[in-house]
């Protein structure tokens, strides 16, 4: 399996806690920046998505922290997506500082939202499959 699709931030100051470390919202923020790049990437834009009639939605979402991020730290944010059968996928993502230190695991369940039903739609990876210019990016 080829590696992740991954995006580089740079942790700033305004970002943090009083205790000098990354907020834990703003963690939630870096995993969607990842998320997004990755649909540019591959050629899905919220255009490209809204005329198609849907939208991504978060369903469920987890994260494990594991080592503090401070003001400067520069970190690397990877996007993997798995795919079973049904109305879901999961996002598997990493924050990795620079330096390899795992700084936090983000573990999130969405779906495709058919914008004028307000249903999930039945088979996501088939509209994915059909925006993408580099479906390779979902893993399929």
């Amino acid at each position: 399996m080829s590696e992740p699709f991954s995006v580089r931030v740079t942790v700033r100051g305004y970002e943090t806690d009083v205790q000098g470390h990354l907020n834990q919202a703003v963690y939630i923020n870096y995993a969607e920046h990842a998320r997004w790049s990755l649909l540019r990437a591959a050629g899905i834009s919220q255009a490209r998505l809204v005329g198609r009639g849907v939208g991504p939605v978060a369903l469920e979402t987890t994260i494990r922290y594991r080592r503090e991020l401070l003001a400067g730290d520069e970190a690397d944010v990877t996007c993997a997506f798995e795919w079973g059968g049904g109305k879901t996928f999961r996002m598997v993502q990493k924050i990795t500082k620079a330096d390899g230190t795992l700084a936090a695991e983000v573990e999130a369940v969405g779906g495709l939202l058919d914008l004028e039903a307000r249903k999930l739609v039945a088979d996501p990876r088939t509209i994915f499959k059909e925006l993408a210019s580099d479906p390779e990016l979902f893993g399929f």
